[in-house]
């Protein structure tokens, strides 16, 4: 079967609510995002990467093999609204697939800048986000 590359920076990732969205997947390892994005979190319910042309970040991140199938029928079902599939760069220069931040949905209420937090989890135990990186 042919796999993809699917990166994941949030409730998808090993531990999270929608890991076992990626079950038959092959986890391949951490990785890290080339450094040309901005991360929000949407209502502290799930991240999303938006890519930027300055001031960008590396986001921390899991990276999977997926079978078409698998980001078929079980990942992106499960994929709100607020985000849309993406083909992104690694900090390797690779490319990957990933879900990213629909330019409409970085105005919605709730939506708040977390580049500086240190990544999906780091920002869930607590990291601080400083009251400038709000999106209004």
């Amino acid at each position: 079967m042919e796999s993809l590359r699917m990166f994941v920076n949030g409730q998808a990732m090993s531990g999270g609510s929608l890991n076992t969205a990626l079950s038959g997947a092959r986890f391949v390892g951490p990785a890290e995002t080339a450094p040309r994005y901005r991360f929000y979190s949407v209502r502290d319910e799930f991240p999303g990467l938006y890519q930027v042309t300055s001031d960008g970040h590396a986001v921390p991140g899991e990276l999977y093999e997926v079978t078409y199938e698998i980001l078929r029928e079980h990942l992106l079902p499960n994929e709100p609204e607020e985000l849309e599939l993406s083909v992104i760069e690694l900090a390797d220069g690779s490319g990957s697939l990933s879900m990213r931040m629909r330019d409409e949905s970085l105005t919605l209420p709730g939506v708040t800048d977390i580049s500086t937090a240190g990544g999906w989890r780091a920002y869930l135990a607590g990291a601080s986000v400083q009251p400038e990186d709000t999106v209004r």
